[in-house]
């Protein structure tokens, strides 16, 4: 078997777990939530900016000034990285309303999730969408923490409404969910007009809550 390669016992030194003593002494103090944050943006660029295939740990580290065994302290993989720091950045700036109707609450969330499909997550997400179908682990922890969670609060939005009375029970919530993200996605990705505030209120007022009152 040929012997190790520099760049792969340098991988293998960065991933590794050293024992108690040498993570005292390779650290040397707590790590800093706030480099988190910095390494998670320049992921984010770098992402938007090369999409997924072409990131690499190196890329992430040279563009955030960091180490790579820094960021390997932190995240195992690139598809940890890519996935914490979607996942970070949407629990961060999509809080859930609840301004007392279904209309003002799906409003008022989707127009977050608008906003930020418009910015930097949006385009990092637009980067890895193309890679879904080739990458069937990234494609469920995409899922699993990008978009499940934004489903997850548009049912409980509308199930606050049915739990008021405001809503029927029987009402197609989940036709309704469905086609408030494919209405979002559709605008972003394929469509030539924006996704402004025009188009949520739009869609929540022609569309969405229609439909929940049939």
């Amino acid at each position: 078997m040929n012997a190790p390669t520099s760049s792969a016992r340098e991988e293998e030194t960065a991933v590794a777990s050293p024992e108690p003593s040498q993570q005292a002494a390779g650290r040397g103090r707590p790590r800093d939530a706030s480099r988190d944050a910095a390494l998670r943006q320049a992921a984010l660029e770098v992402l938007a900016q090369v999409g997924y295939r072409a990131l690499t740990m190196d890329a992430v580290a040279n563009h955030a000034r960091a180490g790579k065994a820094t960021i390997y302290r932190r995240w195992d993989s690139k598809l940890d990285l890519v996935i914490d720091t979607c996942n970070e950045l949407v629990q961060r700036r999509i809080p859930e309303p609840d301004l007392g109707s279904v209309s003002e609450d799906l409003g008022e969330f989707l127009r977050s999730f608008a906003t930020l499909l418009t910015g930097p997550v949006g385009k990092a997400a637009q980067a890895l969408v193309g890679e879904l179908p080739h990458e069937p682990e990234l494609a469920t922890k995409f899922r699993e923490s990008f978009l499940l969670p934004q489903r997850d609060t548009m049912r409980k939005i509308i199930e606050r409404g049915v739990q008021r009375g405001e809503i029927n029970p029987g009402a197609p919530i989940d036709t309704v969910v469905e086609l408030a993200g494919a209405g979002l996605i559709y605008r972003l990705m394929l469509a030539d007009e924006p996704l402004d505030t025009n188009f949520v209120d739009r869609l929540v007022g022609e569309a969405l809550v229609p439909l929940l009152h049939r």
